[in-house]
């Protein structure tokens, strides 16, 4: 074969050698490309079972939902969602005007109601005491007059039984004479019966005039110690039977008075609660209970909410942990309270503080991120920052973070290593590996910029 004109002959390339060209091509081809495939397949199954190192990772909070006491309109919202905000710190300002007052005005009427009643019973009250007093007035006066009265008569009727008793003895006197005559027949019997019988007279009015004197006497000292008995003192015993009801009466009254006065007291209770009631329905003030970073707002300005209605929610920035995922066979290395680095968080260590094997839709409600999901034979591994890479504090200012961080992270992917591990994730191996490309990159020299003519 002649070789093409102007080609010098030794240059010109046989077939052979550009078969034998190709098939080394695809040879190398071949094998890069297994390799390849076999390190991807071996970056991919050996590092999750035996790595010491997991990029499915999450930093998580627990959350705190800030609810609405009252019903009510929203007048403002002084936060919005990703603000570190301190403890105590205003949220929200509630007002309500659908406020109902009917039972305070009722309680109102009641104790108004009860109050004319007790000046009613004080009136009636002190009308009965001065009308006792009148009474009083009144017994004495007649009390005095009935024993003036008493005394002449008990005088009258001490002369009258001495009279009778003087007609007595001058009657027996007779009636003696008599008998000493008829005993000497100087006078008839018949003439002494009727003398007898004057003189039995005369003795029986001088019994019962002494028993009148008695009984006059009986009075007047029932009546010197209060006591009216008889026709004499029947209009004193009237007035005293009045005066004892009057003063049973103003008794009541001072009862009944105290009885509304207790029921008026628990009233003025129950309206004073009451009105604080309506107080705190009128308007409230939505605080943080803790510092922290607001997570999302359930509500704008303007909005109506019921009470219980979610605000907003927020998290606790010192209560952050981090939630990792590891193999089952590398359980036994990450025991509680085991160290481990953390990469791309704003902290950079941290203590395992729980081991879980799974967890639920009603654990994860109480986080702000719910936990990533575990394929077969893994785990959870819950990593606390240290207080000193997440800062320290106490609960009177914002999130303890160090200066500059305005974020919990939470929701950040990280990447979680054990102290002194040595088999890397995949992320891991690229990560380190780009970084090394990096730092190699800066060490080549930069080329010159003018340009150089080939020859």
């Amino acid at each position: 074969m002649s070789s093409p004109v102007g080609a010098p002959p030794d240059r010109q390339p046989s077939a052979s050698g550009r078969a034998k060209s190709h098939h080394s091509i695809i040879r190398l081809t071949t094998y890069s490309v297994a390799a390849v495939l076999a390190l991807v397949l071996v970056s991919a199954v050996v590092p999750p079972i035996l790595a010491d190192e997991s990029d499915r990772a999450v930093v998580n909070a627990p959350i705190i939902l800030l609810t609405a006491p009252i019903a009510g309109e929203i007048a403002s919202i002084s936060v919005r969602a990703g603000q570190m905000i301190g403890q105590h710190e205003p949220v929200a300002h509630i007002q309500n005007r659908r406020i109902d007052h009917t039972t305070l005005i009722t309680l109102e009427e009641k104790a108004a109601s009860i109050r004319e009643s007790i000046q009613g019973a004080r009136r009636k009250r002190d009308s009965d005491n001065e009308y006792l007093t009148v009474l009083d007035q009144e017994i004495a006066d007649q009390s005095k007059q009935l024993g003036r009265q008493m005394e002449s008569q008990i005088l009258q009727l001490r002369a009258e039984v001495a009279e009778s008793e003087a007609a007595g003895r001058e009657k027996k006197a007779l009636v003696d004479r008599q008998t000493t005559m008829v005993s000497r027949d100087t006078a008839s019997i018949d003439m002494l019966k009727p003398t007898a019988q004057q003189f039995e007279a005369a003795v029986h009015r001088a019994d019962a005039m002494t028993a009148k004197l008695n009984q006059k006497i009986a009075q007047f000292e029932a009546l010197k110690q209060g006591v009216y008995v008889g026709t004499d003192l029947a209009p004193i015993a009237d007035l005293v039977q009045k005066r004892k009801d009057i003063a049973l009466d103003a008794k009541r009254m001072a009862i009944e008075e105290n009885e509304l006065l207790a029921s008026v007291a628990d009233r003025e209770r129950l309206i004073e609660g009451e009105r604080k009631r309506l107080d705190s329905l009128a308007s409230a003030d939505i605080t943080t209970p803790s510092a922290g970073e607001v997570f999302s707002l359930g509500a704008s300005s303007g909005r109506y909410i019921n009470a219980g209605d979610t605000l907003a929610s927020m998290v606790d920035c010192n209560k952050a942990f981090v939630v990792a995922i590891f193999s089952y066979r590398q359980g036994q290395d990450f025991n509680v309270g085991s160290r481990v680095r953390v990469h791309g968080a704003h902290f950079d260590r941290g203590t395992i503080s729980a081991v879980l094997p799974k967890t639920s839709d009603k654990v994860d409600e109480r986080f702000a991120m719910p936990f990533p999901q575990t394929e077969r034979r893994e785990l959870y591994v819950l990593v606390t920052p240290d207080r000193d890479t997440l800062g320290a504090g106490g609960d009177d200012g914002p999130a303890n973070l160090h200066p500059g961080v305005t974020s919990c992270d939470v929701g950040q992917w990280v990447t979680v290593t054990r102290e002194n591990g040595w088999v890397p994730s995949v992320a891991g191996m690229w990560r380190r590996a780009r970084s090394t490309a990096t730092a190699a990159a800066s060490l080549i020299p930069a080329l010159p910029s003018n340009n150089v003519s080939l020859p």
